[in-house]
């Protein structure tokens, strides 16, 4: 049972990155430095969510709706483990749409003692991965289904019919699990689709029909739309 891969990498600009497969199912451990000089990282929403350690402090960093832009400060440290979508709000029990478009510090939803262990960890990875193993659930079946649907460009109401749930209520439990509804998910994963196309060096009509847009023109209105910059911009 798998949600799906985990695209990656999150932004642009960012250097001094490095991911790998963490000890639990659909889950990228990665770690980064802040160097100087470089301009604030484009952080593109891709539904997950990271519980991240940055210079000793720990925070949830919710499934986001557009782009955002770091700020952090050259030299800045952060251990991170990413949730591929859907997984994230098992392990810390708390909604996903609680956590849309937000950070939130982890003692918020975690007894602070286990935080500040996390926190004062010489290994942060080794910490974030025993403490999210500690809490592992595995993800609902119906919830994975609908992540494949949603992927795979699937009308939410034929999404619904395969979960055997009306559109009302498959709203309400997308934006419980991935912290928003479904044709927000549908286009944030399609955006990340269209994104990792146009690295690969695809010409941007081909990503237009590959991810499943209308035609360019939309492919275009809807990247800068939750992306915040023309494509161009972020593959250039």
């Amino acid at each position: 049972m798998s949600f799906g891969e985990v695209v990656t990498p999150p932004c642009q600009g960012l250097r001094m990155y490095v991911e790998w497969a963490a000890r639990l199912p659909h889950v990228i451990a990665w770690r980064s430095t802040v160097p100087p000089g470089r301009p604030p990282a484009r952080i593109l929403p891709d539904g997950c969510l990271d519980v991240i350690w940055q210079d000793g402090s720990v925070f949830i960093a919710g499934p986001d709706t557009a782009a955002q832009l770091g700020t952090a400060p050259p030299g800045s440290r952060f251990f991170a483990l990413r949730f591929a979508v859907g997984t994230g709000p098992g392990v810390l029990g708390v909604p996903a749409d609680e956590l849309t478009d937000r950070q939130v510090p982890l003692d918020a939803v975690c007894p602070a003692a286990e935080v500040r262990r996390l926190s004062e960890a010489p290994d942060p990875i080794a910490a974030l991965e025993a403490f999210a193993l500690r809490r592992w659930r595995e993800p609902e079946r119906a919830m994975v289904a609908v992540a494949a649907g949603a992927r795979a460009g699937r009308p939410v109401a034929a999404i619904a019919e395969d979960c055997g749930l009306s559109p009302r209520h498959l709203r309400r439990r997308c934006q419980s699990t991935f912290g928003y509804g479904p044709k927000t998910l549908a286009r944030i994963l399609r955006l990340q689709q269209a994104v990792a196309l146009a690295r690969a060096g695809r010409p941007f009509a081909d990503v237009s029909v590959t991810a499943g847009y209308a035609d360019q023109a939309h492919l275009s209105r809807d990247v800068k739309a939750l992306a915040g910059v023309p494509l161009g911009e972020l593959v250039g």
